[in-house]
């Protein structure tokens, strides 16, 4: 075992890691636009028209500072270990943008995701020790799930789905709080129910029990019924496959696979149709089937490179093509399927390369990491963290969606995976004591 040690931060240091912790969390879970108005000519434009040059100078400036302070820690070659496989991914991904119908857009988007990336997986070195960190994260949800709260009472016309919206008026009474979208909010009220759980394991009750309340009435009144009907099974699946030895990676490929072939085989099997019918259950998922048998159809014509990242939903190319005139599917935001959207965006290398990042590597990190039982609640909130979001993309899209805390949570998951597998740091330190990080 090899010990690497850092002094103790001092008070200036100190301030300096919680104050990032909070700009970065913030910028992700709140935005710079918090309650966007649903009828924003921004938001009702397409896809690759959307950029937004403000965010993009902020999370280079976030980048930049979470950069200097990884540098400056000793801890941060562990986060540069992990940096391996999305380094793969961004080489296809900057390789096949020559091949987009939208070179200029699939490059900046690429860019940006590697920006997010390095800022998601570096936050969890910010905060002084695991006390810290618990504190942090439960000040930071509650205020975030409490601003939505406050906008349902006091700007419900932005806060909640309206039928005078411009768009999906089918939504209205759904809330949406101030992340713009009923799914954004369900997910994210999802990811806060994790943490209120854990936070409660650690006796910050206070914080846990007005979480906890606070999340339960957002995922209900969010209409988000994905989000309503995973979390309560991520609970059961995360129970079980922490008692399941060496066979835990076959049974989330399993688990995972064979609900995303059935989902998505609804929209070309009738008999699977039917079969999903009998269960009492919308056999076209609230019309996503529509939206698959456009993106698979899409896929075959590019199965190896895709369309570039980001560059098929939403952009005039899809929208003045010939299926324009077919399905009203050429108007959706995303696959509504994590799993096709890798593949619309580079193909099946893309699709592989995400899975073994996503898929086997967070397995075999959880179970190193329960093997030697290294702190066991934070290791179970990142694993339910991360089947959730694993389900979650059979009926959405949460992967590299760049804006937003859905992505930005996923990543904290899979990097505090491996950092889980390969290190502990100290609960609560002294002032004389120094930080010790533990490599296994």
């Amino acid at each position: 075992m090899l010990e690497v040690n850092r002094q103790a931060l001092d008070n200036k240091s100190d301030w300096f890691g919680w104050l990032l912790f909070i700009v970065v969390f913030a910028y992700f879970w709140i935005g710079t636009g918090p309650f966007p108005s649903p009828n924003d000519t921004l938001i009702l434009s397409t896809y690759g028209d959307s950029s937004n040059q403000i965010n993009q100078l902020i999370v280079i400036a976030m980048t930049m500072t979470v950069l200097a302070a990884l540098f400056m820690n000793p801890a941060g070659r562990l986060i540069l270990r992990a940096y391996w496989l999305p380094a793969a991914i961004l080489v296809w991904l900057l390789l096949i943008i020559p091949l987009s119908d939208s070179p200029d857009s699939a490059l900046r988007r690429t860019v940006y995701a590697a920006l997010v990336c390095i800022c998601s997986s570096a936050i969890l070195l910010l905060p002084r020790d695991r006390n810290q960190f618990t504190t942090l994260i439960g000040y930071c949800l509650l205020f975030a799930l409490g601003l939505s709260m406050l906008g349902v009472l006091l700007r419900p016309d932005l806060a909640i789905h309206q039928s005078t919206d411009a768009s999906e008026q089918a939504l209205a009474g759904d809330w949406r709080g101030h992340f713009g979208h009923k799914n954004t909010a369900a997910a994210a009220a999802a990811f806060a129910f994790f943490f209120a759980l854990y936070l409660r394991k650690n006796k910050k009750l206070w914080v846990g029990n007005g979480l906890l309340l606070l999340s339960g009435i957002f995922i209900l009144n969010a209409g988000g019924k994905t989000s309503l009907a995973i979390v309560p099974a991520v609970l059961l699946i995360a129970w079980l496959f922490e008692r399941l030895g060496g066979l835990r990676l076959p049974f989330v490929l399993f688990s995972v696979s064979a609900f995303n072939i059935v989902v998505v085989s609804s929209a070309t099997s009738q008999p699977v149709r039917d079969f999903i019918g009998a269960l009492g259950i919308d056999p076209t998922f609230t019309d996503r089937a529509s939206i698959w048998q456009l993106a698979l159809s899409a896929i075959a014509e590019r199965p190896f490179w895709g369309y570039g990242f980001q560059s098929f939903w939403q952009t005039d190319a899809l929208a003045n093509g010939n299926s324009s005139a077919a399905t009203w599917a050429v108007t959706a935001a995303n696959a509504h399927n994590g799993y096709l959207d890798l593949m619309l965006s580079g193909g099946f290398p893309l699709l592989i390369l995400a899975v073994i990042w996503l898929v086997i590597l967070p397995s075999q990190h959880a179970s190193k990491a329960l093997r030697l039982n290294n702190d066991l609640t934070l290791t179970r909130l990142f694993i339910r963290i991360w089947l959730f979001a694993l389900f979650l993309a059979t009926l959405e899209s949460p992967f590299f969606a760049n804006s937003g805390p859905i992505w930005f949570t996923i990543l904290i998951a899979i990097f505090g995976l491996q950092l889980q597998a390969q290190a502990r740091l100290v609960s609560e330190p002294t002032p004389q004591d120094i930080t010790a990080l533990q490599v296994r």
